[in-house]
């Protein structure tokens, strides 16, 4: 990652009791500020308990994740789009990802990719590559949304299953280690409605608020736990390369 010294917190806030969501309409939607403050808790555990070595954060955008896993790493590199709609002032390399990864082989420690693979039209050679430049015993940390609206249009191509998840990590000699879906119909049923309430920031800001306390309840837990399978906001998944046997 460039311009290390000029990295400053954008979507993720770290805090004496963990990290929370950015007020700041212009690094959270008002109308994603619910999800995200799901997904928050998601990545925070998912990097804490996988993320070592060299790391490579694969669309990467504005680096939110830099602050939960910089300590944790000895060096990270950053890979985007180069006309990615995020800044571009830490990128590391500048891609067409459909193409491939232009590092080499068995060279990380750690891939992260967040919410990204749903943006990548040729996701089997995705896969592939992740698989290649990944060390034996190498890591690949991955959430995807699945009940969840359009975004970043034209370039949001794919919803995935646990099963095609699956399917990507048997054809490339990953064995997964986790994978879970996260929010249930509840979830996904208060996200529509705060994308509803954009045009509102009264009714918005209640309905975070009232959101949050619902998820957190005994019916909500026991809400998302029955119905995620189902209906899931989302998947993370985190998978390891296996070594090869000599």
């Amino acid at each position: 990652m460039i311009n290390k010294e000029l990295w400053s917190e954008t979507k993720f806030i770290q805090s004496s009791e963990g990290y929370s969501l950015s007020m700041d309409p212009k690094q959270v939607a008002i109308g994603s500020r619910f999800i995200a403050s799901i997904q928050v808790s998601v990545y925070q555990e998912l990097i804490e308990k996988h993320a070592s070595g060299v790391l490579l954060d694969l669309g990467c955008g504005d680096v939110p994740l830099y602050q939960m896993y910089k300590n944790l790493v000895t060096d990270n590199i950053c890979i985007d789009w180069a006309d990615s709609l995020h800044q571009k002032m830490y990128l590391d390399h500048a891609v067409n990802l459909n193409e491939g990864i232009p590092l080499s082989d068995s060279r990380f420690d750690t891939v992260l990719m967040t919410d990204v693979l749903e943006h990548i039209s040729n996701p089997q050679l995705v896969m592939r590559e992740i698989a290649r430049v990944l060390k034996p015993k190498g890591k690949l940390i991955l959430t995807v949304p699945f009940f969840y609206w359009l975004h970043e249009t034209p370039y949001d191509y794919f919803r995935y299953t646990e099963f095609s998840l699956r399917m990507f990590c048997e054809e490339n000699n990953l064995n997964i280690l986790l994978l879970d879906a996260y929010g249930g119909a509840l979830e996904v049923i208060l996200d529509i409605m705060a994308k509803q309430l954009v045009g509102s920031s009264i009714l918005s800001s209640l309905h975070f608020r009232l959101s949050k306390a619902l998820i957190k309840s005994h019916m909500g837990r026991r809400r998302s736990d029955k119905t995620s399978h189902k209906f899931p906001l989302g998947y993370c998944l985190v998978a390891e390369k296996i070594a090869s046997i000599a």
